[in-house]
């Protein structure tokens, strides 16, 4: 199953993973909050099952199940319902400890009413034990925030290139069961990682695929 995306819900992936068979898992999952920015209405569809989270509990003990001993698993969040993913996200790993993404500039929201939100959040898991790869950074990540122009959340590649090299080596699997338009394919064909993508979405799959594709066509020519 590996170097592949699968335009299929997570379910639906994650139920033909082998137990104990992937190295890392990176999630940017739905965060509940059924957010959508006039800006994200005109350009994109609603992010598929951002009104609840009625799915995390089964989400999460599938993710233990297909990890290996001694693996990690980052989930992006936001401060809405935190509370909520560490809870679940508890029942079977480790919780230990919470990244900041500091994006350096602000997002829109309330712009009189409230501060300008510039993070996001990052919960950091563990299944047994393992060392993170080189020396012991800050738990604030700063990286460049994207202009979300091939999808709603999108992450930047250098902040998922990161998280990859710092709980894999070369050769390791890593799953994203929310591929969105594909920054954690690229993120792993940079660093030499095998990489399996669920994405329900078929404009993202598709944005993927050609992104995927274009980096792999790159490394022929190198």
């Amino acid at each position: 199953m590996i170097n592949k995306l699968y335009h299929e819900d997570w379910q639906e992936t994650v139920k033909r993973i082998n137990p104990h068979s992937v190295d890392l898992i990176i999630a940017d999952p739905p965060y509940g909050m059924e957010f959508r920015s006039n800006h994200r209405y005109e350009r994109y569809d609603p992010i598929h099952n951002d009104n609840n989270l009625d799915w995390l509990g089964e989400w999460v003990w599938e993710c233990q199940r297909i990890m290996k001993n001694n693996t990690h698993l980052y989930c992006f969040c936001s401060f809405h319902n935190i509370d909520i993913f560490k809870k679940e996200l508890s029942e079977w790993l480790v919780v230990k400890n919470i990244l900041i993404w500091e994006k350096n500039n602000t997002s829109m929201g309330d712009l009189e009413g409230d501060y300008a939100p510039k993070y996001e959040m990052i919960i950091f898991c563990v299944k047994g034990k393992r060392k993170l790869n080189g020396r012991r950074d800050s738990n604030i990540i700063y990286s460049q925030r994207t202009q979300n122009k091939l999808h709603p959340t999108q992450k930047p590649t250098k902040l998922i290139r990161y998280l990859v090299g710092k709980s894999t080596e070369e050769g390791d699997i890593v799953y994203d069961p929310f591929m969105g338009s594909g920054t954690t394919a690229i993120a792993c064909i940079r660093e030499k990682r095998n990489w399996i993508g669920s994405e329900i979405n078929i404009q993202y799959v598709n944005t993927a695929n050609d992104r995927i594709n274009v980096e792999l066509n790159q490394l022929t020519l190198f």
